[in-house]
């Protein structure tokens, strides 16, 4: 990957490799989960821990360090201590295979039961198998081995059917098996694949399951092939959303990151990109150049072009946008309206609240029925700390104005345009001038 980064913990449509991994793992509900670690241990291991926590809290796992990489065999090895007294079926994942779905290794582990065999390996057939084991196969078809491309023969680098590196094993008797693998090999290394020729040669039945969907089992090793897995995935998650009833006007360009939720009737238009744990109801717009991150809209909103939503809420019938930002909280209540060239940061408008232009809001709290003029601005920051803008039901901002936290603005008063408020302005006033006056007080 040529990157600091541990490859497992590469991003990709929402979730790391090794997230995406974790997903379909958790998916089996399993009795109980080891993650073994190499390189970038102790990052590898927090990612995961934490992952996991959101995944599945109900499941234990343990992380095994592998401190010496010697080999898929050894890997498996490590874990000896964690599983010696453990009974039952193993099934073994590569933490940067991110396309496996959750039916595959059901089906995987339905025919490892049903066959009796002490392991079950999955297969493809790859065009240009190069870089994989190839699968070696009896003349009656059954499986014969396991052949690590280095150790290959020009006749056996030709075999199309490869080792897509996903294993079931039972456990019984698993790590004497182990412990027998040689490192006689052009990698010197310890293959877990001669762990089923072995069993082959102690009599036990080893089975072959051919995947008829070769990029499901494909592994990441560039960021090209991460490019790749990204595309899937959202393209994935762009289709179930469209068999749940959501329109996408150009599928192609939706980019969708897998944990996004969406009601039906929903329409998202060409380029637009929904990330993290956005969810967005029914009957809503999300016009082209969208970007939503975290976001939580209720139902029939619409986000016009090109706005921005961070972190933020919008409830049922409001609208933003276009060239709208919402961040840190921002709360857009019932039919309110944040019109373009907007910001909104932690800050809360009132139903039916409008600010059509041109404006920004941080640290404020609006009131139902507020009208915010084009240029309005809640001057937050006094050069050392934050202070909060409260305006009241009602309100009418005039263009212009400057609210100067920290400040109150009583219901129902008017500010002029201009006006630049340092003052609470009390209840049905209106208020003019620099610094704002009270100039009358309205019936």
């Amino acid at each position: 990957m040529k990157s600091r980064l541990p490859k497992v913990l590469h991003p990709v449509a929402g979730d790391t490799l090794l997230g995406h991994v974790a997903r379909s793992a958790a998916a089996l509900d399993p009795k109980q989960v080891v993650v073994v670690v190499g390189h970038g241990a102790e990052a590898v291991h927090e990612a995961f821990a934490a992952r996991w926590k959101a995944l599945a809290p109900h499941i234990p796992f343990s992380v095994v360090v592998q401190s010496e990489r010697r080999g898929t065999a050894h890997a498996l090895r490590v874990t000896e201590e964690v599983l010696a007294a453990v009974t039952g079926t193993l099934l073994v994942l590569s933490g940067d295979v991110p396309l496996l779905r959750p039916a595959t290794l059901r089906h995987l582990l339905a025919v490892h039961a049903a066959t009796g065999a002490a392991a079950t390996v999955l297969s493809t057939h790859l065009a240009t198998p190069t870089g994989y084991g190839r699968i070696r196969r009896t003349s009656d078809g059954g499986f014969d081995r396991i052949i690590e491309e280095r150790d290959a023969t020009p006749a056996e680098k030709a075999i199309t059917e490869i080792n897509a590196g996903v294993y079931t094993f039972q456990l019984d008797g698993l790590f004497d098996v182990l412990a027998r693998i040689s490192n006689d090999n052009a990698q010197g290394e310890y293959y877990l694949p001669d762990a089923l020729r072995l069993l082959r040669q102690d009599g036990r039945r080893v089975e072959v399951l051919l995947h008829p969907e070769a990029e499901e089992v494909c592994g990441v090793n560039t960021r090209a092939e991460l490019a790749a897995a990204g595309a899937i995935l959202r393209r994935r998650k762009v289709s179930e959303l469209m068999a749940a009833g959501v329109t996408f006007l150009d599928p192609a360009t939706a980019y969708v990151e897998v944990e996004v939720e969406i009601g039906m009737d929903t329409v998202v238009y060409p380029n637009v990109h929904l990330e993290g744990q956005t969810v967005i109801g029914e009957d809503c717009r999300i016009h082209t150049g969208a970007r939503l991150v975290n976001a939580c809209l209720g139902n029939s909103v619409t986000v016009r072009d090109y706005s921005l939503v961070f972190d933020s809420r919008l409830d049922d019938r409001a609208t933003v946008g276009p060239f709208a930002h919402l961040r840190l909280n921002a709360h857009v209540q019932e039919g309110a309206v944040v019109g373009n060239f907007v910001e909104v940061k932690q800050s809360s408008l009132g139903p039916g609240t409008k600010a059509m232009h041109l404006s920004y809001l941080g640290d404020a709290t609006l009131g139902a029925g507020v009208n915010v003029g084009a240029g309005t601005i809640t001057c937050n920051y006094d050069g050392r700390q934050k202070h909060r803008t409260i305006v009241e039901d009602g309100v009418k901002i005039g263009s212009d104005t400057m609210l100067v936290a920290p400040v109150r603005v009583g219901a129902g008063a008017v500010t002029g345009a201009g006006a630049v408020v340092t003052e609470d302005v009390p209840p049905a006033t209106l208020v003019v001038g620099v610094p704002a006056k009270v100039k009358k007080v309205l019936s």
